[in-house]
């Protein structure tokens, strides 16, 4: 491996935050393994050119379902080793919530790997609820009910249970326990669900969900209420429906201390339940397990300070000291990991479109002449005179001309064109300030400041708010890497502008090892060659929150196997197009197409357009219905309108 390309390795981070699913290859372009550290790979840039043949342009979200199967294999795997180094006499099991990624081809990858090992799943609505019903799992696994539930959302569980599943319905207000009872009257001929009480305990979690847990949270029952569940199904003569104990505190738990003490506190109230002679087997521990999205290990927002071997170790261990010490069975351990299973298989991949201009450029050249007022004189004379000796003072004196040519020109003392003359000096001598000041490694705060003005802004086709909403909403971190170009070292400092008509429409937040980074090292950009960029880990929850933001809509799509001969492109869903966007805003096509005529017709009638250039607009019109939403690089008008 080249010299350049181990340093480009560790510039992205890619060593730290890929799981040993990413690396570059010799011709510089970023591959995909299957498995950790597995020989197969893909080369993301041979599919995307792939891709460009069929007609497929960026931006696409690549699908790797193998990393998704791996991530199944791998929480397994740590799960098993733990129960086996502790003597544990409990199981494992998990339920992948349907809210992380609820895409039919992810659940489906998702249950055709868990299932050999009596994975199930979890719904909290009645539409994931309706649709989990029809999938196949094994026999086994779970399918756990959590969030609000009216009748017929409990009706449904029921009729789950009928029907072969092992549902378990989470109550999370005593009110729902209202409906279990009198529906568990109504089917008491068939099948029943289990019953699960989710403890609101008075550990937090971590990180930017913290608010989850504790006292105040959102969802679960106090002490006295857990009493009272369990009275009434007493008395109600249905105590052994009461099956599970659940506890959340929270996503993206980043602080493994956290977790312990919330696994302590939710096995003790386990054990003290079990007391009580209730037949109560089972302790979902919830979701949270953390995603290392910037390599970092350690309890960051976007980090995490354990793995997965870790994270087993301590909830087997800790649920099996409190059990022995309360002298009860050991649960089977449930787990909700959507997050740590779903995050690694997706990326997005786009083009940048173009740069956008930080600074003023100069478009023609700028002659200084005696007759200009002063400050554009000593602007010039700056320019033409920092050097690596003075460039710092001269930075600081470039600051005040520019104020002083601003107050000249708010008092109307300096024409139009002497601002843009000394708008172009100022900036050239901003430019090649910064430019000694990387020579010099001045990390000083004023050329870290002017690094992050000067720093191109590129021109990205996408849309931060349907791809990677929680980096706008939350400011998540997602690792980005150009997908080629990896053996040649990037020049540029950048940031990225999406193409919504939107300010917030930017990523200026990137990940390093021991910071954030505000600025994002890249190519400069070719004329005539595209760029390409992937913002990976962006599996979990990106897609199902993405909104409609200017109506862009979903991006292509393409599931991905990795094969011995490299990769195989599996299907492909295109984007959504111009005719389904506005259709999602309510709008109807057959009324826009008759709108649209009537206005031509109107045109004809008054003479402003003959009759065969009306026809023409309305074809290319009604043509557009079936376009990609989002930019197309490098195409070209289907047909020349007629003047």
């Amino acid at each position: 491996m080249s010299t350049v390309i181990e340093q480009t390795l560790e510039l992205y981070g890619i060593e730290n935050w890929g799981a040993g699913y990413f690396d570059i290859n010799r011709k510089g372009n970023l591959i995909v393994r299957p498995s950790e550290n597995d020989p197969r790979a893909a080369d993301v840039k041979e599919i995307i050119d792939d891709l460009a043949r069929r007609g497929i342009g960026t931006p696409v979200l690549l699908r790797f379902p193998q990393l998704l199967t791996s991530q199944v294999r791998k929480l397994q795997r740590a799960f098993r080793n733990s129960i086996r180094e502790f003597d544990y006499q409990g199981a494992h099991m998990c339920v992948y919530p349907m809210k992380v990624n609820q895409h039919r081809a992810v659940v489906e990858e998702y249950l055709r790997e868990a299932s050999r090992y009596d994975f199930g799943l979890e719904a909290g609505s009645k539409a994931e609820l309706y649709a989990a019903l029809a999938l196949e799992q094994s026999p086994d696994s779970l399918l756990v009910l959590n969030g609000f539930k009216d009748e017929e959302f409990i009706e449904m569980a029921f009729v789950g249970a009928r029907s072969g599943k092992r549902v378990v319905i989470v109550i999370e207000k005593l009110s729902e326990l209202d409906h279990v009872l009198r529906l568990a009257d109504r089917y008491e001929d068939g099948p029943m669900p289990m019953v699960g009480i989710r403890v609101k305990l008075y550990s937090k979690g971590s990180g930017r969900w913290e608010k989850s847990g504790g006292e105040a949270a959102k969802f679960g029952l106090t002490t006295t209420e857990i009493l009272e569940v369990i009275r009434r199904m007493q008395e109600a003569g249905r105590i052994q429906m009461l099956r599970l104990l659940h506890f959340h505190i929270g996503s993206q738990l980043t602080d493994i201390k956290r977790i312990k003490n919330a696994i302590k506190e939710a096995a003790r109230v386990y054990a003290k339940i079990r007391q009580m002679k209730v037949p109560i087997d089972l302790l979902d521990v919830g979701g949270g397990m953390a995603v290392d999205y910037d390599g970092s290990r350690t309890a960051f927002d976007s980090s995490a300070n354990y793995t997965a071997q870790e994270f087993a170790n301590d909830v087997v261990y800790t649920i099996k000291q409190v059990c022995e010490d309360e002298n009860v069975p050991h649960p089977t351990i449930i787990q909700e990991s959507g997050r740590f299973l779903t995050a690694y298989h997706a990326m997005l991949v786009t083009n940048v479109q173009d740069e956008i201009e930080t600074v003023v450029e100069d478009i023609q050249p700028i002659e200084i002449d005696d007759d200009d007022p002063q400050v554009i004189i000593e602007l010039a004379d700056l320019r033409e005179t920092i050097s690596a000796k003075n460039y710092r003072e001269y930075y600081h004196d470039a600051l005040e001309h520019r104020d002083e040519l601003f107050t000249l020109f708010n008092l109307g003392l300096i024409s139009l064109e002497d601002r843009a003359k000394g708008e172009v000096l100022f900036w050239d001598v901003c430019e090649r300030a910064n430019r000694f000041a990387r020579q010099t490694e001045d990390v000083s705060e004023d050329f870290d400041e002017l690094r992050r003005l000067l720093c191109a802004k590129y021109l990205t086709n996408f849309s931060v708010f349907r791809s990677v909403p929680d980096h706008w909403a939350i400011d998540q971190l997602f690792p980005i890497v150009p997908i080629h170009r990896l053996n040649k070292q990037p020049t540029e400092y950048a940031t990225l502008c999406d193409i919504t008509c939107d300010s917030d429409g930017v990523v200026d937040k990137f990940v390093d090892l021991h910071d954030v980074k505000q600025i994002l090292e890249l190519h400069a950009l070719t004329p005539g060659e595209p760029y390409y960029i992937a913002i990976l880990l962006v599996g979990a929850y990106q897609e199902v929150m993405g909104s409609n933001h200017n109506l862009f809509g979903n991006p292509n799509e393409a599931h991905i196997y990795i094969d011995d001969d490299g990769y195989l492109i599996k299907k492909v869903i295109p984007g959504t197009n111009v005719g389904e966007a506005v259709e999602r805003a309510h709008y109807d096509r057959g009324q826009l197409h008759e709108g649209f005529r009537r206005r031509i017709e109107q045109l004809v009638r008054r003479g402003e357009l003959s009759e065969a250039q009306g026809m023409e607009l309305v074809e290319y019109y009604e043509s557009r219905i079936n376009s990609y939403t989002y930019l197309v690089n490098g195409s070209t008008p289907s047909r020349r309108l007629r003047d």
